[in-house]
């Protein structure tokens, strides 16, 4: 008999994807795959630690990702901003504070679509159960980081994931490259597995040759991971994907495009009028005013955590402040007319 989170999650796939039929999501973390047998802490060596050199904002939390791929199977790379994964792809990422709090699992099932599913950790950090579809709106520890600390509801992971190119966040060419960003904010470092790693051990296929190393062409360092972050942290809703945000705004970037893509990026943000700004900026605010971030509504959306104004809308309830940081020393270094990048 199925516990209730199951039913809730086998509804949502349902509801969701439609879905022919629903396998239902194992109860504890350790029997997802991720960890060795007998184990509900060790990993298991099939499945290789990964990092993006733009990892999204968490609140601070620490992170550790995995993925695994079915034996004998590769990612095709033949649409390089859009790589297709083989079915079975599973995906863990693992938040932690005080400890392990969260570890979200995403999953390719054999009809093609995706699932996802988050397990909580308990205090003890030796047990991860699964969590309801419609997630937990605060965990309750008082004096502990965790404490108000929230679980996204499956909703929640679908209108991130499922607003890119492809569900997969994270894991791109552009993200796993090995020309790494010195200047990007949290960088991480727990990794196994780069873009050239890939391609060496036959995981990816079909990738075209002149992205082995790619990176962002922009014309400065400062802007270079100015733009990685925003591509990082919102391209995944403000694309040219068809993606859901209502507003003309096109931050994600591509592994092909270069100088093009990082003026397509530019080009609809700088001196950009918006819809959406605070009462106090009034008719006149522009999304990015070059020379001045205190006068920039980016800077203050990104700054707000007011639920009716803040950017990224989902998954934060504290500013990032070092990336605050260099968003305004690059805003503030920007003139009017550098509108378009050089080499």
């Amino acid at each position: 008999m199925l516990t209730k989170p199951l039913l809730y999650v086998c509804a949502a796939a349902l509801a969701w994807n439609g879905a022919a039929h629903c396998e239902p999501l194992p109860l504890h973390l350790r029997d997802t795959g991720l960890y060795a047998e007998g184990s509900a802490t060790q990993v298991s060596p099939r499945n290789l630690a990964f990092a993006p050199q733009y990892p999204l904002w968490s609140d601070g939390a620490r992170k550790r990702r995995w993925i695994y791929l079915p034996p004998g199977t590769a990612i095709d790379a033949s649409r390089p901003d859009a790589w297709e994964f083989p079915r079975g792809t599973r995906v863990w990422k693992e938040f932690s504070l005080d400890g392990p709090v969260e570890t979200r699992f995403i999953e390719r099932l054999a009809d093609g679509t995706w699932r996802y599913a988050t397990y909580i950790w308990n205090d003890a950090g030796t047990d991860a159960t699964l969590a309801p579809a419609d997630g937990v709106a605060a965990i309750s520890k008082p004096g502990s980081p965790r404490d108000g600390y929230a679980i996204p509801a499956e909703a929640d992971c679908r209108a991130c994931h499922e607003g890119a190119a492809v569900p997969m966040l994270g894991f791109s060419a552009l993200q796993l490259s090995s020309d790494r960003d010195p200047l990007a904010p949290h960088a991480e470092t727990h990794s196994e597995i780069d873009l050239e790693g890939l391609v060496a051990r036959g995981l990816i296929k079909n990738l075209p040759r002149a992205l082995a190393r790619p990176r962002i062409e922009a014309s400065s360092p400062l802007e270079r991971a100015a733009l990685g972050y925003l591509h990082g942290n919102c391209g995944h809703c403000h694309n040219d994907n068809g993606a859901p945000a209502p507003v003309d705004l096109k931050l994600a970037q591509s592994a092909t495009a270069g100088n093009a893509g990082v003026d397509r990026v530019l080009r609809s943000m700088l001196d950009a009028g918006v819809r959406f700004r605070a009462r106090e900026q009034g008719q006149g605010a522009r999304l990015i005013a070059p020379g001045h971030p205190e006068a920039s509504v980016l800077i203050a959306r990104i700054r707000s955590r007011n639920p009716q104004t803040q950017m990224p809308p989902l998954g934060t309830r504290v500013t990032d402040a070092e990336a605050l940081a260099l968003l305004e020393r690059w805003i503030a270094e920007k003139s009017a007319h550098s509108e378009s990048s050089t080499p």
